[in-house]
């Protein structure tokens, strides 16, 4: 498989002069991060609860270019909204809860208060938590960020990315040496301390530690991952029947922001409730109530204990982690077809077990999976709104998506309606992790 070319040199000297004409500098001195969006084929809704869990960065995301300002200034513009953000790196931060106010979320994954022109925040986040992780900032930066073009990229990750982006900016421009897995941090506490967000670790590992062509496993109770590459990619014993795949991105047309749905953080709480009865029938009541500290023995023993709702959470935990681990096999052997399988079962467990699909996703999952050449799909993302990915052969993809456009128009033709037919379903390959150009 060829390796995509994103960002072009088009948009690169797009967004060079954009920022040379902003801080009046030369192009030469533009930097650009590079911020993938990223899929999760397998390991739904588990990491948070410490569970196994399997991500790719794709050929989408977000570009940032930015000089370093000269002063503790900062002057950002965006693509996608109107207005400049201005704040200064000597302010301090404090967390910005927006559980209780009203969003709405655009196409690059920020969210914009009603009335209140701060779509700036995840910059804000950065700082917060580089002065929470005690850095000093005396430089700010002059910058222009703008997602991939026409999509709606709710469900990839984009707002980790974002955060990424002005994290990695910030520490270039103070000549800051943070690791991937410190910046993973560093991004959880923009969304968990920042934000109010209840997520797990997933989407910056995915952003930060992807590499082409191979698939990340993660354990997030020990925070340890390995780059997986399939065994057809390197061995020379490469079958002539194994075909080429690639990634199919479908748009639901739903948009409503993580933060502002109670549904997510009501299911980890969820989770954590299943967890700390499981650990107290099983005499472990003084471990943190995180289901990846309950044995599969144990839960086998204990689980008639838990009601129905927290039992159907608890099922899809243990379940998925399994599909992890049999996917990370079916992966490393070159068998997408089993990898496919896997995905699909991961896709039903999130709206059975789990209980995340609102209906429009559900129904683009169920087209996903009869399109032609389609060996896996399921939800990208929390399932609250965004899109659906699957894996597709690549001689089908073209004939796959148009298959998945037509239908869903005939499901959902209001929200359709309101989908770019050009960026309604979307042909992409993986990509490389997060770096600065």
């Amino acid at each position: 498989m060829e390796k995509p070319s994103w960002p072009s040199e088009k948009q690169l000297n797009r967004i060079k002069a954009i920022v040379s004409e902003m801080s009046k500098r030369s192009m030469e001195d533009v930097r650009i991060v590079v911020s993938p969006y990223r899929i999760c084929p397998l390991g739904a809704h588990i990491d948070h609860q410490g569970g196994n869990v399997s991500a790719m960065a794709i050929n989408k995301g977000v570009l940032l270019g930015f000089v370093p300002s000269g002063d503790a200034q900062v002057v950002l513009r965006s693509a996608q909204f109107k207005g400049d953000v201005n704040f200064r790196v000597d302010e301090k931060q404090y967390p910005n809860h927006s559980n209780n106010k009203k969003e709405e979320t655009i196409a690059n994954g920020h969210a914009k208060l009603e009335g209140d022109n701060n779509w700036g925040r995840y910059a804000k986040g950065a700082l917060y938590a580089l002065q929470q992780k005690e850095h000093c900032l005396s430089q700010g930066i002059v910058g222009y960020i703008c997602g991939s073009d026409g999509l709606d990229s709710s469900g990839l990750s984009s707002s980790a990315a974002v955060g990424l982006a002005y994290l990695l900016a910030l520490e270039n421009a103070n000549s800051l040496k943070i690791s991937p897995t410190e910046n993973i941090d560093y991004d959880r506490l923009i969304e968990n301390g920042y934000l109010g967000l209840r997520n797990g670790i997933l989407d910056q590992s995915a952003i930060l530690l992807s590499s082409y062509g191979c698939l990340l496993h993660m354990n997030c109770k020990t925070k340890d991952f390995k780059l997986i590459r399939p065994l057809d990619m390197e061995s020379s014993l490469k079958s002539e029947t194994q075909k080429e795949y690639q990634i199919l991105l479908a748009c639901s047309g739903l948009k409503q922001a993580l933060t502002n749905n109670p549904g997510y953080n009501y299911r980890v709480a969820e989770c954590q409730e299943a967890a700390k009865i499981l650990l107290n029938a099983s005499g472990n009541s003084h471990l943190e109530p995180l289901l990846c500290n309950v044995e599969q023995e144990a839960y086998e023993v204990h689980k008639s204990k838990l009601e129905t709702n927290l039992a159907k959470r608890a099922e899809h935990y243990f379940s998925e982690n399994t599909r992890v681990l049999q996917g990370l096999e079916a992966w490393a052997l070159g068998k997408l077809e089993d990898f496919g399988k896997l995905v699909a079962a991961s896709g039903r467990s999130s709206i059975v077990n789990y209980e995340c699909g609102a209906e429009p996703l559900v129904q683009l999952y169920e087209i996903l999976l009869k399109a032609p050449g389609v060996c896996g799909a399921r939800f990208s993302g929390a399932g609250f709104r965004g899109c659906c990915i699957a894996f597709v052969d690549a001689d089908y993809a073209a004939e796959a998506a148009e298959f998945v456009r037509k239908e869903y128009q005939k499901v959902q033709p209001e929200l359709a309606a309101q989908i770019n037919p050009e960026t309604a379903v979307l042909i992409c390959e993986q990509g490389d992790c997060a770096r600065i150009l």
